[in-house]
């Protein structure tokens, strides 16, 4: 993931730059310590959730 990436929010429409969006713990049973999902920072929807951990 390159930290200059945009996501658009489905709920809001809002462009959001990955180094602006909110980090949030997964669910549904993903290991915390390797997956981040991000969360729009107006909404709070969901995002992406991203591999965050090292092999």
């Amino acid at each position: 993931m390159i930290d200059t990436e945009t996501l658009r929010c489905a709920t809001c429409g809002r462009a959001v730059a990955v180094a602006d969006a909110h980090r949030r713990e997964t669910y549904g049973g993903l290991d915390s310590d390797a997956w981040q999902t991000l969360c729009c920072p107006t909404c709070g929807s969901r995002l992406k959730t991203v591999f965050v951990g090292g092999e």
